[in-house]
């Protein structure tokens, strides 16, 4: 398999106010990552739209921020916890000791709808999801760049802003929360693109998606903790 991808996280001095547009002064010491690929590996088709992340920390938080580019935003699930890979969405994977075991999975959607979930270990090993509540001190913004769920215009995507507490991640840690520099996670991020037809001046969810993530998987399964990136903390 090539070499996993590694992010160097940068530590602000800023805390982030979240307003889900990626355009506070502390975003511009952040690397994107590199462009999304398909799930399946680099040789597979190129995504239709461009996906990349930024990631800071300080103190109490590791954040987190996503540009989605996207022409037409649209979406309709608002319950939380839900099944939100059924329509289009953002996700992120950690796994802060590196065990492949007793991580956490973050999903949000255009309509800033989330679902939390841990797996004690991934489901080819007979792991069982736990939700919901893994992290009540986390906070999120989001940003549409367009207007959401008209098909009448042309978007140009959707931003997202996380911040996830240390004090609720140390329990998928056996190592030292919050980290240090020169400490290591393993991390994946994910963009599930559904495709779509518009009936009536509605937008309607075809039968086709596609898993475009930050480090390939080279199968259709993101639950394999050995194929994520490494979050590298500066």
């Amino acid at each position: 398999m090539p070499e996993l991808p590694r992010y160097p996280c940068h530590r602000t001095a800023t805390p982030l106010p979240l307003d889900g547009t990626l355009t506070h002064p502390a975003w511009e010491q952040a690397p994107w990552t590199s462009d999304f690929v398909d799930i399946t590996g680099p040789d597979a088709t190129t995504p239709r739209f461009r996906t990349r992340a930024k990631l800071l920390y300080d103190d109490q938080y590791l954040y987190v921020g996503g540009q989605l580019e996207e022409p037409h935003v649209w979406s309709t699930m608002t319950e939380p916890n839900t099944w939100l890979y059924e329509e289009n969405n953002f996700e992120l994977f950690l796994d802060p000791d590196g065990d492949g075991e007793n991580y956490y999975e973050f999903e949000i959607n255009p309509l800033g709808t989330i679902w939390e979930l841990s797996l004690p270990k991934p489901y080819s090993a007979g792991g069982v999801p736990v939700d919901p509540d893994n992290l009540p001190g986390l906070r999120t913004a989001l940003h549409i760049a367009g207007t959401l769920n008209d098909p009448a215009d042309t978007d140009t995507g959707w931003t997202v802003e996380v911040a996830l507490p240390w004090a609720d991640l140390a329990k998928y840690n056996k190592n030292q929360t919050p980290p240090s520099a020169g400490d290591e996670w393993r991390m994946n991020l994910m963009r599930i693109e559904w495709d779509h037809e518009v009936v009536d001046g509605e937008y309607r969810k075809g039968k086709e998606q596609d898993f475009w993530v930050w480090s390939p998987q080279y199968v259709v399964d993101m639950h394999k903790p050995d194929q994520w990136g490494v979050l590298s903390f500066e």
